[in-house]
């Protein structure tokens, strides 16, 4: 249903904006934006920089944008001024006339004054990786703690690149003209709209940040009582699109949206699931991770990543049928090191999951089995290798401590049955004195059981 949803709000190319009757206000369609992509290659060979704006292409897509041209220039590194020079600043400008563009969105993360001085030179709006990023972000967040945190993330990149010099300016009159209180034009506080903007925008920033800090009280103290009652928790990590959201649908069922596109689901969920020998652990679908994720996303969902950070079991997806997923690896590793870099902790253990398989070339998924010796290949849409990942999700969780042999009588009926949910049983045999367990299980429970040890001790 909320992928029907989703798709019914998707703008539709060569639609006009204009109405023909004011009454149809809402059944107003959008064209897309026409969008020409710029990028940089400064280091890496010439596929990677290919790459790189392959992958911003389809960002802006999901952003609800049509790709007419893509260009990479070669450089030691951005011009300080335009990000591509004077010279290529207006062949870009030809280029954008050319083509009727009306957006250009640049591969890196621009300053205040690239911004400004691209926009000067080609007449059209300029946007970079990032603000596409936080803007695909905010179409797809749904839940409250989910919008919060996008919108936290958005003023933050928004403060130091407010613009309003001009027509914008606001100031304050105050006293006589040529008075004591100052000069033409100087009269009163002389307060600006920039001032007036940032002031605004900060105070949301911190009512946000209180929001924020409200709700992962409300996380940790699920988080805590899952820890209370020692359920082990696996979380699921990897790039965008490489199918988590999927490969949670297909070990637990939790029907979360599934869909082809960039940074589909953002709202982490988590699943109750159980090994094939009955032991209960939770599964949690986080954000997906991107090359050069927004530093402001990384603060903004702090809460979402320590989902990960905080799990006993990090399984890691890899999208097998892309162009080069090592690449991808390494990026998910980068975020998840900056993670335990700010936590001043050590990671989960990790479990690398080769997904798409079905869609995978044999070659590629060789040259991967033999760079990820110890990965498991699955396809979430078929199912192949489903049981095989549940089984080593089971090898791989933490056990409980304690091995008890008892003999318990049927009249406490209510241990042996915490046993089967907290522990793992491993023999159970009905005598006519009771119920003969031997069993792996949490010290809290091995003391109630403890009166009912055979041979006077643990095993």
């Amino acid at each position: 249903m909320e992928l029907e949803d989703r798709a019914s709000l998707r703008r539709v190319a060569g639609l006009s904006t204009e109405l023909t009757d004011i009454t149809e206000v809402e059944y107003r369609q959008l064209r897309l934006e026409r969008v020409v992509l710029v990028g940089v290659w400064t280091e890496g060979t010439a596929a990677q920089s290919e790459a790189s704006l392959e992958e911003l292409a389809r960002l802006a897509e999901t952003a609800g944008s049509q790709i007419l041209e893509g260009l990479v220039q070669r450089r030691s590194r951005p011009d300080p001024a335009t990000y591509v020079g004077s010279g290529k600043v207006r062949e870009l400008a030809d280029i954008v006339a050319a083509t009727g563009a009306d957006t250009v969105i640049c591969d890196g993360e621009l300053s205040p004054g690239q911004l400004r001085q691209l926009e000067a030179k080609l007449k059209v709006k300029v946007i970079d990786r990032t603000a596409l990023i936080l803007d695909i972000f905010a179409q797809h967040a749904r839940s409250r703690e989910g919008k919060a945190q996008v919108e936290l993330a958005q003023l933050q990149y928004l403060i130091p690149r407010l613009r309003g010099w001009g027509e914008s300016l606001s100031r304050q009159a105050g006293g006589r003209a040529g008075g004591a209180n100052g000069g033409v034009g100087l009269r009163g506080p002389g307060e600006t709209k920039l001032e007036t903007d940032r002031r605004r925008i900060s105070k949301r920033v911190a009512k946000l940040r209180r929001e924020i800090a409200a709700m992962d009280t409300i996380r940790a103290t699920k988080r805590g009582r899952r820890v209370a009652n020692e359920v082990p928790s696996v979380a699921i990590v990897g790039y965008t699109n490489a199918g988590k959201s999927s490969l949670l649908n297909a070990i637990t069922g939790a029907g979360v949206l599934v869909e082809d596109a960039l940074f589909a689901t953002l709202d982490p969920t988590t699943r109750r699931s159980e090994t094939p020998d009955g032991r209960a652990y939770t599964l949690t679908d986080t954000v997906g991770f991107v090359r050069h994720l927004p530093h402001q996303l990384v603060d903004a969902f702090r809460s979402t990543l320590d989902e990960a950070a905080d799990a006993d079991l990090l399984l890691h997806i890899v999208d097998g049928s892309a162009p080069a997923p090592e690449e991808q690896v390494n990026a998910v590793h980068q975020v998840l090191h900056e993670i335990a870099e700010r936590r001043s902790d050590a990671l989960p253990p990790e479990l690398i999951v080769i997904n798409k398989a079905d869609a995978a070339d044999e070659v590629s998924l060789a040259r991967l089995r033999n760079l990820l010796p110890d990965a498991v290949v699955v396809s979430a849409r078929s199912g192949q290798g489903v049981a095989k990942l549940v089984e080593e999700i089971a090898q791989r969780l933490p056990r409980p401590e304690v091995a008890v042999d008892v003999l318990v009588p049927y009249a406490r009926g209510e241990l042996v049955a915490r046993a089967h949910a907290d522990g793992e049983v491993l023999s159970e045999e009905h005598t006519p004195e009771g119920t003969r367990l031997q069993a792996r299980v949490r010290p809290d429970l091995a003391a109630a059981l403890q009166r009912y040890v055979t041979n006077g001790s643990a095993i």
